[in-house]
């Protein structure tokens, strides 16, 4: 179907950047400032919510924006895959506004005001990348995404944050210059631009170019998706405050990342393309061994924040998995798992920052019996980890599901067994977390237990024989974490309403997606795998 004129799309890319703007305007009211923050969000949620009954009819709303270079026009195209990651991000942002004020001011932290526009402009920008409906307007979008997110990344101004935003942008910077050669090659032997289902490369390109363009694209953007050996920037990142590291991991950049690898391979180069001359299975190999390679990372991982990162990068490999594997059904269970990821993701992050701001804990070594303290974020993060492990009847599960059967309708055994291994993985690094929260004591009580009086016959039982039996004079990294963290804030209960209400919002959005076809999202991306493997119009 032919797109129809519409300046909705547009106007969801505008309204994040008119709130940075009032945001701006409003820095002298604080109050006012802050509200402004979550009515733009509202109002861009909104604003997508009006497009999506004609996308779930097949209609695509477009705005022409111009020609930025004969021959190559700038639009904007709401179709079923775009509107899927809008509808993500809108939705997410809304929570995340009122959480991202709860957490600025229960940090005291400053500048709150170049916080709150850039965490505004960072969405605008993600818009125009879902909703860019040709190369060139996708290059500038995201390009745009990575410069919005560096203020935020290095947003606490120490060096460690500085040394993190070098790296942040040389990673993704680099990788925009090999996008925007690919994207060279193929202006100069298509003389197009435009995302077309099922690509448009392939009647232009020999199978030497095809391979050519398909590297640069799959190393550009998979350096934005965090697939190793690129992911570097990524885990450091994680010096950002935590609505920084939720917005970045659920809805932005990575995100963003692997919404471009499914665009490349859907809409440029063609699952059929790919297919015919097998260099997608290079691109499967990698995603499957980031897979593995980040979930064992993970399981060793003592900060809370980077394990969190690292099951990042193994699931962002699952979304990369999908789509390389070239049928309709793992490329359905990638645009699932786009949906899935985001809502339990942005949960674990959530609660990683309520812990920091109520009990001033970053550790996992040092959140025994945590669960007893913060009984509703625990909770939640309890059914975020049972989620992205893959277990019914939680969206995790079904997104995994579609992904190994797609795996297995792709002839693809040995990756099926990669995902449904890796399930375990994720269970081996969140599952715990969760057992210290609810089923270890709390580490006042352990201390209190190790300090009743003990009969004499104890103390000679269990005193040193000698100075060689001594224990060490040096504690373990994990034993420092614990003792730092009980010398304070041990009386603590939840963080704030509004930081609690989002993450129990999204855990249970989570659970939701599991349960149902929620705004006819799932419908999206049946239409968006068919139209791009030839399955539907």
């Amino acid at each position: 179907m032919e797109p129809q004129a519409s300046l909705l799309p547009a106007a969801a890319v505008l309204a994040p950047a008119a709130t940075a703007a009032l945001i701006v305007l409003l820095r002298r009211a604080p109050a006012l400032r802050d509200a402004t923050l979550v009515i733009g969000a509202v109002i861009t949620f909104a604003i997508i919510l009006t497009m999506l009954p004609a996308a779930l009819r097949g209609e695509v709303a477009a705005t022409h924006l111009g020609e930025l270079i004969p021959g190559a026009s700038l639009s904007l195209t709401a179709d079923a895959m775009g509107m899927i990651f809008a509808l993500l991000a809108s939705l997410l942002w809304v929570l995340a506004g009122f959480y991202a004020i709860g957490y600025m001011r229960g940090d005291q932290a400053t500048n709150q005001t170049r916080f709150y526009a850039f965490y505004a402009l960072c969405l605008s920008t993600a818009f125009a990348v879902a909703f860019a409906g040709d190369l060139l307007t996708f290059f500038i979008a995201y390009e745009l995404l990575t410069v919005t997110t560096y203020p935020l990344v290095t947003h606490k101004g120490d060096d460690k944050a500085i040394r993190a935003g070098r790296t942040y942008l040389g990673y993704l910077l680099s990788g925009g210059v090999l996008v925007l050669l690919a994207m060279a090659i193929v202006f100069a032997s298509t003389g197009q631009l435009t995302f077309e289902a099922g690509g448009f490369v392939a009647d232009h390109l020999g199978s030497g170019m095809i391979i050519l363009v398909f590297a640069l694209f799959a190393i550009g953007f998979g350096t934005k998706a965090g697939l190793m050996p690129l992911h570097a920037w990524l885990p450091g990142a994680m010096v950002a405050p935590t609505p920084v590291s939720a917005l970045l991991h659920a809805v932005a950049v990575v995100k963003g990342g692997v919404f471009a690898v499914g665009r490349m391979i859907g809409f440029v180069v063609g699952p059929a393309a790919l297919a015919d001359i097998g260099v997608q299975t290079f691109l499967s190999a990698v995603a499957a061994a980031t897979i593995l390679v980040a979930s064992i990372i993970a399981l060793r991982q003592d900060h809370l924040k980077r394990r969190l990162a690292y099951s990042t990068i193994a699931h962002l490999a699952f979304i990369v998995l999908g789509f390389s594997l070239a049928s309709e059904t793992a490329y359905e269970g990638a645009l699932f798992h786009i949906v899935n990821h985001g809502a339990l993701k942005i949960t674990l992050f959530f609660a990683a920052g309520a812990i920091h701001i109520a009990a001033h804990k970053d550790y996992v070594s040092q959140l025994d019996g945590i669960g007893r303290r913060m009984p509703f974020t625990m909770v939640a993060f309890a059914v975020a980890s049972y989620g992205l492990a893959g277990l019914p009847p939680m969206g995790g599960f079904l997104s995994k599901w579609h992904l190994v059967l797609g795996a297995l309708e792709a002839g693809q055994p040995v990756f099926a067994a990669v995902m449904v291994g890796s399930g375990l993985l994720t269970a081996g690094y969140l599952f715990p977390i969760v057992y210290r929260a609810f089923f270890k004591p709390l580490p006042g009580a352990a201390a209190a237990t190790a300090d009743s009086p003990a009969s004499d016959a104890e103390v000679v039982a269990t005193a040193p024989a000698s100075a060689s039996d001594a224990p060490p004079a040096t504690l373990t990294i994990e034993a420092e974490h614990a003792h730092a963290a009980d010398d304070h804030h041990d009386d603590h209960g939840e963080a704030s309403p509004s930081m609690v209400v989002p993450l129990c919002v999204t855990a249970g959005l989570g659970l939701l997606l599991g349960l149902g076809d929620l705004t006819g999202i799932y419908d999206l991306a049946a239409k968006a795998a068919a139209a791009v493997t030839g399955g539907g119009p």
